[in-house]
């Protein structure tokens, strides 16, 4: 499986839906909480180029925000970068 990470606040409603898809595909991440460190938001916005929440990232590809899973996901590109399909 591979890793992902999501850069993240507490409260923030495309975090949320974010933490829910993965939840509901049964992928297990690592959730940086960005409004809690400083340097943490600095690490976001240096890998990703944004300084919007979430930020998603699979092992090392930044996939971009909730909308940008969103998307890959209708697409049926998701599952494949998560190791859920055999494509």
């Amino acid at each position: 499986m591979p890793h992902v990470t999501i850069y993240a606040t507490k409260v923030c409603p495309y975090c949320i839906r974010a933490r829910h898809l993965l939840e509901r595909k049964g992928i297990q991440y690592e959730e940086i909480r960005v409004d809690q460190d400083r340097e943490r938001m600095t690490e976001m916005r240096r890998r990703s180029r944004r300084a919007t929440v979430p930020q998603i990232f699979i092992d090392d590809l930044h996939i971009g925000g909730y909308d940008d899973m969103a998307r890959l996901d209708e697409r049926g590109e998701l599952d494949p970068l998560l190791g859920l399909s055999d494509e």
